[in-house]
């Protein structure tokens, strides 16, 4: 059973810290003169190299986007239209009568009725004042997905963070959000009769993407297809991050042959999120996958595109074997990453 892996509540990872490293106090202690000395006295230092990178999405991008969900309700979609459209091919059908879920909590482990702990999902996963039918529409993902996971196997069904989804319990409910629980008691996402794996996350950036692209070693799954999010516009829709090449050299640390040259994609999925790419350092180069990536530099999502920038100049793309359009150049700016 694959992870949910990161939904709404997407924690970020924490910037590498990024070790001094001077080239003119290493010549300097090569010739035998102090390095402050030397440093005082040289007049030039190559221009700093920027990485710049700009994408789209928040999250691993398979099922339901909650922002694409928030906008549909907005346009008038119903929560099970919305469902039908995330979910291919799928319909509604009903959960067994008195299931239960056993959910990590801490260390221990709690058994607790469907419907219960579908209350203390939806609260945490959806603000309380999203319209009903997105509302709705998670409080039957939740359901079905607490009903198809087996995080902990035998032991339990489902951890309580966003390894599987987020439960916090009575103290986190609303009247609105058990409003759609109520609504929609029962109620799961099935494919062909049986109950369907429903992922969810924050936001497509525009599309979602095949389950099988998402996770290696995945197999597709007819419900898990990319499909178009026009109506997804969340805070992290699209967004730029720029790190120098010093720190990114540093988050991928073990990866990085030699001296960090850039970055290169070398395939994406239906989307243009990533599937593969390449470290290229002076020595060598590395491949990992997009998401290996993704997580090393911080990223909120594998939609990526990268460039690079020398001192205050223009932002020159990298490599790209992909084919997928490269975005126009990006002005001075953006959000640093270190």
């Amino acid at each position: 059973m694959l992870s949910i892996g990161s939904t709404y509540h997407r924690t970020r990872t924490a910037p590498v810290p990024t070790p001094l490293r001077s080239a003119i106090a290493a010549l300097a202690l090569a010739i035998g003169v102090a390095p402050a000395a030397r440093a005082a006295t040289t007049p030039h230092t190559a221009p700093a190299r920027t990485l710049v990178i700009t994408g789209a999405g928040n999250g691993h991008g398979v099922g339901m986007s909650q922002d694409g969900a928030l906008g549909y309700a907005e346009h008038g979609w119903s929560d099970q239209a919305i469902l039908a459209h995330y979910y291919t091919g799928t319909s509604i059908g009903q959960a067994p009568a008195g299931a239960t879920v056993r959910v990590l909590v801490g260390s221990r482990v709690q058994k607790l009725p469907l419907e219960r702990y579908v209350r203390g999902v939806v609260s945490a996963e959806m603000p309380s004042q999203w319209p009903l039918a997105a509302l709705e529409a998670q409080a039957i993902a939740s359901r079905t997905y607490a009903l198809t996971a087996h995080a902990g196997g035998s032991k339990f069904d489902v951890y309580s963070d966003t390894r599987s989804q987020v439960y916090r319990g009575t103290a986190a409910e609303t009247a609105q959000t058990n409003a759609a629980v109520t609504a929609t008691a029962g109620q799961i996402v099935i494919y062909q009769g049986k109950p369907a794996i429903t992922y969810f996350f924050a936001s497509s950036g525009g599309m979602t993407e095949d389950v099988q692209n998402a996770w290696p070693g995945a197999e597709p799954q007819p419900w898990l297809r990319a499909v178009p999010d026009p109506y997804d516009a969340g805070p992290r829709f699209d967004w730029t991050l720029s790190m120098s090449f010093t720190s990114a050299a540093a988050r991928l640390h073990g990866l990085v042959q030699g001296r960090l040259r850039g970055i290169e994609v070398l395939t994406r999925g239906h989307s243009p999120r990533i599937l593969n790419a390449a470290v290229l350092g002076s020595g060598g180069t590395t491949q990992l996958s997009g998401a290996e990536l993704a997580a090393r530099l911080g990223l909120p999502d594998t939609w990526a595109f990268f460039g690079a920038r020398t001192g205050q100049g223009p932002v020159t793309p990298e490599p790209d074997r992909s084919g997928a359009p490269a975005p126009q150049p990006t002005p001075a700016g953006g959000v640093s990453a270190g």
